[in-house]
């Protein structure tokens, strides 16, 4: 989800099962930060992992709960962060991801959300797409009051850079055959 859906840990958390809507593709996320809701169109791929996680996970009402969480425990209550930040950091620490000597923190759960905004503004640069017009469309899709808080979540890769000069360079020698 954090991944998939470019959501916040806390905003894939508190998604309630009235709120994933797996047959029209769009999770209703409700008074986020910022205090902002928004409707997250979502693609297959994850709609069906959802659908199985749903499927598989048996829903418990507990009495005290008018509408049960999406992500539950075997027992139905809520997950919470901390169940997943430490599942997290066993996942990490098997498959041998660490950070490097120079970096201050380890990979963590919201950096999922920072390559998922990454990875798109990738995709677009391979689809020719116009930024200047997706850009502000990221920032709405991924919550933020303007695109400065977008900008945060684009740090540049050498993934990211290349495309980036594979632009500029088309701009900037037009007409030529640049893959020639």
């Amino acid at each position: 989800m954090l991944y998939g859906a470019g959501l916040r840990a806390g905003e894939a958390l508190r998604l309630r099962r009235c709120d994933v809507n797996l047959q029209d593709r769009v999770l209703s996320v409700w008074n986020t930060k910022f205090f902002k809701s928004r409707l997250v169109p979502i693609g297959a791929s994850l709609a069906a992992a959802l659908a199985r996680y749903a499927q598989e996970r048996r829903p418990v009402r507990l009495p005290d709960e008018p509408s049960p969480s999406f992500f539950t425990t075997r027992t139905g209550t809520a997950v919470r962060l901390w169940q997943i930040e430490v599942g997290f950091a066993r996942l990490r620490k098997r498959a041998g991801i660490r950070r490097p000597s120079v970096e201050r923190w380890h990979p963590r759960l919201h950096d999922l959300r920072a390559t998922f905004a990454v990875h798109r503004l990738i995709a677009w640069y391979r689809e020719g797409a116009d930024l200047q017009i997706r850009l502000p469309l990221l920032a709405t899709y991924l919550g933020h009051v303007n695109l400065s808080g977008t900008q945060g979540y684009l740090p540049m890769t050498h993934e990211l850079l290349a495309e980036a000069s594979c632009r500029f360079e088309r701009y900037a020698r037009p007409g030529e055959d640049l893959d020639a």
